[in-house]
């Protein structure tokens, strides 16, 4: 490919994501990260999983390769939802909440129960960087007001 293509190749990718930004919006961005996320993380469940410290609440249940069909599910769902308007999107991060949520509960009784004394730590990650993240993302608007120059004064951006 010579130079020239490459270029107007690079200007219609960036065209592309632009483009697809514009159409997703803030809260579609969010849920297609998320979505994205998710399905990698339980992919690399079943790729390797790992030793199943902390989690033997889930593994009495089935083997983690197993519950890595929670976050790839979940994932495709939530990845699927930021093509949808807002408002529809809420199943979007209902399924984004489910699996750091049962992860977080899993680490939690398993600090509790003296099992795994790491576990709180585990779980404070899941709930913070996760259940917050997630319960926060699904109450920002689309669009932001804008802080003009005047105090207080505030327009939408367009």
């Amino acid at each position: 490919m010579g130079g020239t293509a490459h270029a107007a190749l690079g200007r219609l990718m960036r065209a592309a994501v632009r483009r697809l930004g514009k159409q997703l919006g803030r809260r579609g961005r969010v849920l297609l990260i998320l979505g994205v996320g998710k399905i990698c993380y339980g992919a690399g469940f079943i790729v390797e999983p790992p030793p199943p410290r902390g989690l033997e609440l889930l593994t009495m249940m089935c083997g983690l390769a197993s519950w890595a069909w929670l976050w790839i599910v979940c994932g495709t769902v939530t990845a699927a939802s930021a093509f949808l308007r807002v408002g529809r999107d809420r199943w979007g991060f209902v399924a984004a909440l489910v699996p750091p949520t049962v992860w977080a509960t899993a680490y939690a009784v398993s600090f509790l129960a003296g099992e795994y004394s790491r576990g709180i730590f585990p779980f404070i990650w899941y709930a913070t960087s996760h259940v917050a993240f997630i319960v926060w993302a699904s109450r920002v608007p689309e669009e932001a007001p804008v802080l003009t120059a005047r105090r207080g004064a505030e327009r939408r951006p367009g």
